[in-house]
C-alpha cells in the first residue's frame, strides 16, 4: 500500500534529477573538449586575459581591478545570503510542530505521509547548504585574488604571477557556478510540496533553458566540429578504395 502511496515520488524524482546530472555531465565534458563552444569555456578564457591586462597596467587600472571584484564578491555574497535564508526557513519548518502537509493532501499526487515530507525538506536543505557552502569559498578565492592582482610579478620575486592569479580567480568563479547550479536545481526540488510530477516537468524544462543559456553555436564552431568527421570519412574510403 505504502508502494501504491509514492510510487510517483520513487520514479519521477529521481528522473528529474538524473536529467539534471546528465546534462552537466554533459556540458562538463564539452567544457573540456570544445570549451569555446559554451559561455563557461569562452568566459573563462576571457577572464585569464582580463587579469593578464590587470596586471600588465597596474598603475591605470588598478581601481578598475578592484571594483570588478567588488562588484562579483557583492554578488556571491547575495547567493549565498540567500540560500542561508532559506536553509534557516527550512530547518525552521523542519522543527516546527505545525504539520505543513495536512492542506495539500488532497491537491497533489504522490505520497503525504510524514516520512516523505521530512525527506523532500531535508533533502532541499541539503541543497541549499551545498550551495552556501560553495558561494562561501567562492568569496574565499575571490577575495585572494583583490588583493594579488594589484601586486606586481616582479616585486613578488616571480612567486605571485599571472598564471597563479588567474587560477585562484577560476576557482572563486568555478565554485559559484557550482554554487548556481546546485541552486537551480533546487527550484524542482522546492515544487516538490506540490508533488512529483512538477519536479519532473521542471527539471526538463531547467535542463532545455540552461542548454539554451550555456552554448554558443556559431558557424565556425559549427565547421570546426564537423571537420573530424569529415577527414574521419574521407580515411575511410581512402581505405575501402585501397
Amino acid at each position: 500500500m505504502e508502494w501504491r502511496k509514492c510510487y510517483l515520488d520513487v520514479i519521477l524524482v529521481p528522473l528529474g534529477l538524473a536529467a539534471c546530472l546528465a546534462y552537466h555531465l554533459y556540458l562538463w565534458h564539452m567544457v573540456r573538449t570544445h570549451p569555446f563552444s559554451t559561455i563557461i569555456g569562452t568566459n573563462s578564457r576571457g577572464r585569464r586575459f582580463w587579469v593578464s591586462a590587470m596586471i600588465k597596467e597596474n598603475d591605470k587600472k588598478n581601481v578598475l581591478a578592484v571594483q570588478t571584484l567588488r562588484n562579483t564578491i557583492m554578488g556571491c555574497t547575495l547567493m549565498a545570503t540567500t540560500s542561508i535564508l532559506l536553509s534557516s526557513a527550512l530547518a525552521a519548518v523542519i522543527s516546527s510542530t505545525y504539520s505543513v502537509k495536512k492542506p495539500l493532501n488532497d491537491a497533489v499526487y504522490g505520497a503525504h505521509g510524514e516520512f516523505m515530507t521530512a525527506l523532500k525538506y531535508v533533502t532541499l536543505l541539503a541543497f541549499f547548504l551545498a550551495a552556501f557552502l560553495c558561494y562561501s569559498l567562492s568569496i574565499r578565492f575571490i577575495n585572494q585574488v583583490n588583493f594579488l592582482v594589484n601586486c606586481p610579478p616582479e616585486s613578488s620575486g616571480g612567486i605571485v604571477t599571472v598564471d597563479y592569479v588567474a587560477e585562484l580567480l577560476e576557482k572563486g568563479f568555478a565554485l559559484n557556478t557550482v554554487g548556481n547550479r546546485l541552486f537551480y536545481t533546487a527550484v524542482p526540488l522546492l515544487l516538490w510540496i506540490f508533488g512529483p510530477v512538477v519536479v519532473f516537468l521542471s527539471a526538463v524544462t531547467l535542463v532545455s533553458v540552461l542548454y539554451n543559456l550555456d552554448f554558443v553555436w556559431t558557424t565556425e564552431m559549427r565547421k570546426s566540429m564537423a571537420a573530424p568527421v569529415e577527414s574521419a570519412a574521407c580515411n575511410r574510403s581512402v581505405v575501402e578504395a585501397v
